[in-house]
């Protein structure tokens, strides 16, 4: 045997040493999606299991859990089950991003579902990129935002934030005080609302932020009480919400006193913060569980018989669900678990009847979907107070906060 077959043998043994136990051979150019020998398919779920998000997160992960459950019990996508690899972000951007390469690298998942910061999302969109693998965000977010490897089937800003500040002008508001965590989403979406309120000129009465987890509202309620505004709009998110409720309560001054808007807050976290502290108070969103069609009916009915009789659906529960059914489509479409056939397959599908209504991808990898302001009720369900004339079609650059920014995905 000559010095340089040898030398050729070792490195190729050395290689597969350090991939422990792998097949060694060239991995895939497509992000792991070449079709999957065997009778399985790996997908990742990626959710914050623990810490300040896991009040919202937990039951995302388990309406995903069950839509993944449903089709296996059908038959599968493609001949094939879907096995579910799951992972805890841990309410942490970088644990976010740390987890999807090991679900993409070491698991190889074809897709992941999961994420609901936009810190989280951010930190795992390079690696969605580089490693040309496929996301499925299912959360409301802040838009000014495209790529090609995130499906967003969460609100764009033109499909929650806009309609609810439009709603508020109806009702009379003048003096909007914002409120939120201190990262992407609440800082980006106030930008869109103060240029929509300063262009239809009305006031802006404040604006404060808390660090997420953030629990001392001492300084911002003073503050609310100072600028005496009409209504707050509120981009709190996770168990933030309990201490800024309770504190505003405290202070006299519950939602009969003051509105407050959420964009954060659904039946889940409604629950979980006990109803009557938000009862009254009014939020903006894709879905409700009060929303009344067929479908919708069918989902709350599955998933109390899996999860209680007492769980409840959320916005970002039903847009992990329905997720999941739409990435089968575009697979069985596509003929292929490819990322980039399965995007291209998604944004041409038909509008389909979910429980949120009919939907659709557009071109731009967001959701058509209809809107909807609740107010909600003392058992922490949400009476639907107005509903969007048809779907809104997404737009992720505001013309006001980013002019001359578009989207296209090729």
């Amino acid at each position: 045997m000559t010095k340089r077959v040898y030398r050729k043998q070792f490195m190729v043994a050395l290689l597969c040493g350090v991939a422990m136990l792998s097949a060694c051979k060239k991995a895939p150019e497509d992000g792991n999606a070449a079709a999957p020998a065997g009778d399985s398919v790996k997908v990742g779920v990626l959710h914050s299991l623990s810490g300040t998000m896991a009040i919202s997160e937990v039951t995302v992960k388990n309406s995903t859990q069950m839509a993944i459950d449903e089709i296996n019990a059908a038959g599968g996508v493609m001949g094939k089950k879907i096995e579910a690899v799951t992972e805890d972000g841990a309410s942490d951007p970088a644990t976010f991003a740390q987890k999807a390469g090991k679900l993409i690298d070491s698991d190889g998942v074809v897709t992941v579902f999961g994420g609901w910061t936009s810190s989280s999302r951010k930190a795992m969109l390079p690696v969605f990129e580089n490693k040309k693998n496929l996301l499925w965000y299912p959360v409301q977010f802040e838009g000014n935002e495209c790529s090609p490897n995130i499906m967003y089937s969460g609100a764009q800003p033109n499909q929650q934030i806009l309609p609810a500040y439009d709603w508020g002008k109806e009702k009379g508001f003048k003096k909007f005080f914002l409120v939120g965590s201190d990262y992407v989403f609440p800082r980006t979406a106030n930008l869109i609302l103060k240029k929509h309120i300063e262009a239809d000129k009305l006031t802006m009465s404040g604006e404060e932020y808390q660090p997420m987890g953030g629990t001392d509202f001492s300084g911002v309620i003073a503050k609310i009480k100072a600028a005496k505004p009409d209504v707050i709009y509120s981009t709190l998110n996770g168990d933030s919400n309990v201490a800024f409720f309770k504190q505003m309560a405290a202070a006299g001054m519950k939602s009969d006193v003051l509105p407050v808007m959420s964009f954060s807050i659904g039946e889940q976290e409604a629950q979980a913060m006990g109803p009557s502290l938000i009862e009254g108070s009014y939020a903006g969103w894709n879905y409700f569980q009060t929303v009344d069609n067929p479908e919708n009916t069918k989902f709350v009915a599955a998933y109390k018989a899996k999860f209680g009789a007492d769980a409840v659906a959320t916005d970002p529960m039903v847009h992990g669900y329905l997720d999941v059914y739409i990435w089968k489509a575009a697979v069985e479409k596509a003929k292929s678990f490819d990322p980039a056939k399965v995007r291209a397959a998604a944004v041409t599908l038909d509008a389909i009847p979910t429980p949120l209504g009919v939907v659709k991808f557009a071109a731009n990898n967001s959701l058509v979907q209809t809107g909807y302001i609740g107010q909600a009720d003392p058992k922490g369900q949400f009476k639907i107070l107005w509903t969007s004339k048809g779907m809104i079609d997404p737009q992720p650059y505001d013309a006001l906060a980013f002019p001359g920014k578009t989207c296209t995905i090729s």
